[in-house]
């Protein structure tokens, strides 16, 4: 629960950023409304996670009282958004894994559990239409946007690979069925991510290396910074409440 929170609000808070700084106002309306729903999802998991671990914390001080090492999202889901092809690519590959891992979290034995994943899922195809959309339309426009939507996708994928990766707790977990694994799941999103690449005339990128670490607290360098911006209105008042 808290790798899926964290992965939804690092990426919400990284979607934020585009607020008054979009390409147009549509796109700062849809990545705003994209990045509540990351939010909204971030806060179900991040509660939920408070109660399992028996510390009683709640989605705030999961939120807002953890250093950056503590955080264990998903690499991909902290890159800087670039320019707006690179955060297209990126939510092209995140928006591909949510919804096949949420659409098999829909049929994990925790009803509550199940029940969020099946939201979940309906609400982050919405978020993948939109980015399989802007996808054809960079790859085939200009020679500019063509260029730009390919550096965007050659720059994110050697983050990918750690979306799927199994480590002790997730085979634990898998093993006893309470939830899936995303490392079946890896063929089913390389072939629907490459039929939208390929549609969209660009080339699906081969890495020669893949970046790992997330999971474990080990971030990029611009992370710091991003924390402490989600974090600053917590500590300049703390104890506040909304």
């Amino acid at each position: 629960m808290l790798r899926l929170g964290d992965d939804a609000l690092v990426l919400g808070q990284r979607l934020c950023q585009w607020i008054t700084r979009a390409p147009s106002i549509e796109e700062d309306l849809a990545l705003s409304n994209i990045a509540l729903d990351l939010i909204g999802q971030a806060r179900v998991l991040l509660t939920r996670a408070g109660g399992l671990d028996g510390t009683g914390r709640d989605e705030d001080a999961l939120a807002y009282a953890r250093t950056d090492r503590e955080f264990t999202n998903a690499l991909l889901t902290e890159l800087p958004n670039g320019d707006f092809a690179a955060t297209v690519a990126r939510q092209l590959a995140y928006t591909h894994y949510a919804v096949a891992y949420y659409e098999a979290l829909g049929g994990c034995p925790d009803p509550e559990l199940a029940a969020f994943g099946q939201r979940a899922a309906k609400e982050v195809a919405f978020h993948r239409l939109h980015a399989d959309t802007w996808t054809e339309r960079l790859g085939l426009g200009t020679p500019e946007s063509t260029r730009r939507m390919q550096r965007g996708l050659d720059l994110v994928w050697p983050y990918t690979a750690e979306l799927f990766d199994e480590d002790d707790v997730v085979r634990a977990l898998a093993a006893a069925g309470t939830i899936p694994s995303p490392a079946p799941l890896r063929p089913l999103w390389e072939r629907s991510t490459t039929e939208v690449i390929t549609r969209a005339g660009l080339t699906v990128p081969t890495p020669a290396w893949q970046a790992r670490g997330g999971r474990t607290g080990l971030h990029t360098e611009e992370f710091a910074s991003l924390v402490a911006e989600l974090q600053s209105v917590n500590r300049q008042f703390p104890g506040g409440t909304w």
